[in-house]
């Protein structure tokens, strides 16, 4: 309990209001692949099915689980790394990063995960370029220590049929186990997003901070993310990954 103690009721607020932002905008980005702009042109083309209000909800269920996990729990490594080097942090939201996030969702399907920062009060003191970049890196690592947890409910949602990786992108059921699977499947794609993203050595994002501490570590990391990240767009990758735990698939 003393950990939570440590979150304010403004820090709380901030949190939920970028939580149900990200939740909305990745929404929109799983449940319709490339936004309001591809669906229209679905429509003009002929080819527009309308909404399946089934998938809808399971994207926003799985959305409202990856991110609560995925995004809460990257900025609570660098507020509380903040915290044991001596240091007071707080997560703020950002209210036009969290209109730009949800524009560009809902017109392209792509989701700027940058609602806010963890804001850090070093009350006077000099924070090393090491404590910078260890709270810097402990966020994406944060989000690859995820992403290993949802592959293994991806593999678990296999092993119980509920879903698979096919040519072409993935096929699950309606059912318990196929929501596993598409829960874990999406919490990779997330996580590495949200890894490789805050990686990259711009801004004010994690990745300069850590590259101005230590390169091999940036390199590690990044290469990581980026590798984790292309994976789920490379079918036959997916495919012989999912092999190695089950040969006659």
């Amino acid at each position: 309990m003393g950990l939570f103690k440590k979150i304010s009721p403004f820090e709380k607020k901030d949190l939920f209001i970028a939580w149900i932002a990200l939740t909305i905008a990745f929404t929109i980005a799983l449940f319709a692949k490339g936004g309001l702009v591809n669906l229209i042109s679905q429509a003009v083309g002929g080819n527009f099915s309308g909404f399946n209000g089934t998938m809808l909800l399971i994207a926003f269920v799985a959305s409202l689980i990856i991110v609560g996990l995925s995004f809460v729990l990257h900025e609570m490594a660098h507020k509380y790394s903040a915290i044991h080097f001596g240091y007071w942090a707080e997560f703020r939201k950002s209210n036009p990063m969290l209109v730009m996030s949800l524009c560009l969702a809902v017109l392209l399907g792509v989701v700027f995960a940058a609602p806010g920062a963890t804001v850090i009060n070093t009350a006077g003191r000099q924070m090393t370029q090491k404590e910078n970049g260890i709270i810097s890196i402990l966020g994406p690592i944060t989000n690859l220590i995820l992403l290993v947890i949802f592959a293994a409910l991806m593999i678990f949602g296999i092993f119980l049929g509920g879903g698979q990786i096919i040519a072409g992108g993935i096929a699950f059921s309606f059912t318990g186990a196929g929501f596993l699977f598409y829960l874990g499947y999406s919490g990779w794609l997330v996580n590495a997003m949200l890894a490789f993203f805050n990686m990259l050595p711009v801004g004010p994002l994690d990745g300069k901070k850590v590259l101005r501490w230590n390169p091999v570590a940036f390199i590690l990391v990044i290469a990581a993310s980026a590798f984790l990240l292309y994976m789920p767009f490379d079918t036959n990758l997916m495919m012989n990954f999912v092999g190695f735990f089950f040969p006659a698939v």
